[in-house]
């Protein structure tokens, strides 16, 4: 989840759905469910905006990995390989990479790859006018640019940054074509123009986004399992808030593919013969809360502490996602190179523990509801969130979280609120809770949520403005070394203290459960554990 403001998401009944796929068919072609080339998926929520370096709501990613091409690949091993960069040297201080383009490539509309494309694109991130909400933070350290030859640029860094690759691996930074970014805002983010296997077809609000087969595409990335075009002709993603909506469209064959398999229907997904559980485990932060500890009661570490151990997270992801899920120890996923294993029960379900902090704290009374109380004041905290963006059954896990307080006499009041109210919250970190997740293949994702300059008016994720001059030395010095070990080290200690100091509590461990139809083949996921179509087919075809 992003720190974008999606667009009203309309329930799509499946009837919609298939309505909606079948138009958008190639003349003479069949609707979902037939061998002919037309794959239809079906996500949760829906993109606010199709600019790769604007949104940056998951789905967005999702969409834009089939339109727009990066300069390098990784895999979810975390190695990198050629995709529009055909190869790439870094100087020795680590603050300058050079890239030599691959010669042939063309963007949709027709006009050929250069190195002002890509100075442009990573121009077009950083500028403030362009408001982005992801993409920036991913290359604070870039400085500049230079077009060295028409498909060489020289790309410099302000500081060493280690996960500057990785950075340019994501959709996030997917290359568009230079005279595209000198138009306006709402074109970029209405009508997509990348270099990708897919092509933008169009976009019906509330119901879906088309894509069509590129049919001149030949520069995959190294990690792909062939040359040349996609083999569908045709891409419908749409979007149906209901994951049981979702799952009905799958089993009646009105969907191919649906996001979001909820947990209690996995088994029976399995257990089809029509349908299989494709899985992958998310790497980056994993969903949890963030505790707001620069002001109000919880900038008292005892009442973070109290909270942090009065919630049993072990019975409470095992009853909500039925076994699906794994309880998280660390805000980063397991999945994530620097997750630290020493993490794992180091702050068990302790609610004895949270009363004797809480009393220490001073918050000795009890109303007649049962909370604490100071001074006549009630332990409150405010946790406010918008229902379309709590998806995978997350409000039944924060009502579970809110019941665990309030055995030790902490009140959680959660608030459903409207984009707007939600966006002023974050601007101004006026809440004392907010929970999210975030796919990212790199533990700089640490730095987004927790360094001193990545705050929400800067693109960041620093949502309470915490200032801890040891964490942002951690994170600072993590990001310049390339040695695995030392970066390691730092990023154990990152961890500890997060935990420590009770700033975060980490839930669940988010995975990607996808339905699919046995009739389709060839879908891999990319190092976000996103579904890739490049490579998928359906029907019996090789």
């Amino acid at each position: 989840m992003g720190l974008g403001r999606p667009l009203p998401s309309l329930a799509l009944p499946a009837a919609s759905l298939i309505a909606a796929a079948a138009t958008a068919c190639a003349p003479g072609g069949a609707a979902a469910g037939t061998a002919d080339g037309h794959l239809v998926y079906a996500t949760g929520l829906e993109p606010d905006c199709l600019d790769p370096q604007v949104s940056g709501l998951e789905v967005t990613a999702l969409i834009d990995r089939s339109i727009f091409d990066s300069l390098v690949g990784m895999t979810p091993d975390g190695r990198f390989h050629p995709w529009l960069a055909e190869r790439w040297t870094v100087s020795e201080d680590g603050r300058t990479y050079t890239f030599h383009l691959r010669s042939g490539v063309r963007f949709h509309d027709g006009t050929p790859l250069d190195a002002a494309a890509v100075k442009a694109t990573l121009d077009h991130a950083v500028d403030p006018e362009t408001k982005s909400r992801y993409a920036a933070s991913l290359v604070r350290s870039y400085a500049s640019a230079e077009v060295v030859a028409p498909r060489v640029v020289k790309v410099r860094l302000r500081e060493p940054d280690a996960s500057f690759l990785q950075a340019l691996s994501t959709a996030h930074l997917g290359i568009q074509p230079t005279a595209r970014l000198r138009g306006n805002a709402e074109a970029l983010c209405g009508t997509p123009v990348g270099s990708g296997p897919f092509r933008f077809a169009g976009w019906t609000r509330g119901k879906q986004v088309v894509l069509t087969r590129n049919p001149g595409y030949s520069w995959g990335p190294g990690y792909a399992g062939h040359r040349g075009p996609a083999h569908l002709e045709r891409l419908s993603i749409g979007f149906v808030p209901e994951g049981s909506v979702r799952l009905g469209a799958l089993t009646a064959g009105q969907a191919d593919m649906v996001d979001g398999v909820p947990t209690t229907n996995a088994a029976s997904v399995r257990s089809s013969g029509r349908t299989r559980l494709l899985r992958a485990d998310m790497p980056g932060a994993v969903f949890g809360i963030f505790l707001n500890g620069t002001r109000g009661v919880l900038a008292d570490e005892r009442v973070r502490t109290a909270l942090m151990r009065a919630v049993d997270i072990d019975r409470l992801v095992e009853s909500v996602y039925s076994g699906e899920y794994s309880r998280a120890w660390s805000p980063l996923s397991p999945a994530t190179t620097g997750y630290s294993r020493a993490t794992e029960g180091s702050w068990p379900y302790d609610p004895a523990l949270s009363d004797r902090l809480l009393d220490q704290a001073g918050w000795t009374g009890r109303d007649s509801a049962g909370y604490r109380t100071k001074n006549g004041e009630r332990l409150a905290l405010r946790w406010p969130y918008m229902s379309k963006l709590m998806q995978d059954r997350r409000h039944v896990l924060a009502q579970g979280v809110q019941a665990h307080a309030k055995r030790v006499g902490i009140a959680v009041d959660l608030v459903n609120e409207d984009g707007g109210a939600m966006a002023r919250d974050v601007l101004q970190g006026t809440m004392d809770l907010y929970s999210t997740s975030l796919a990212r293949a790199e533990p700089d994702i640490l730095r987004y949520y927790f360094a001193r300059d990545r705050t929400p008016p800067k693109g960041g994720g620093n949502f309470f403005r915490l200032s801890d001059s040891r964490l942002d030395r951690l994170l600072r010095d993590a990001a310049a070394t390339t040695d695995p070990a030392v970066r390691a080290r730092h990023y154990a200690e990152v961890q500890d203290r997060l935990l420590r100091k009770a700033l975060v509590v980490p839930l669940y461990v988010p995975v990607r459960l996808v339905g699919a139809s046995t009739e389709v083949r060839g879908v891999r996921f990319d190092s976000h554990a996103y579904p890739l179509f490049y490579e998928a087919r359906k029907g019996g075809g090789k």
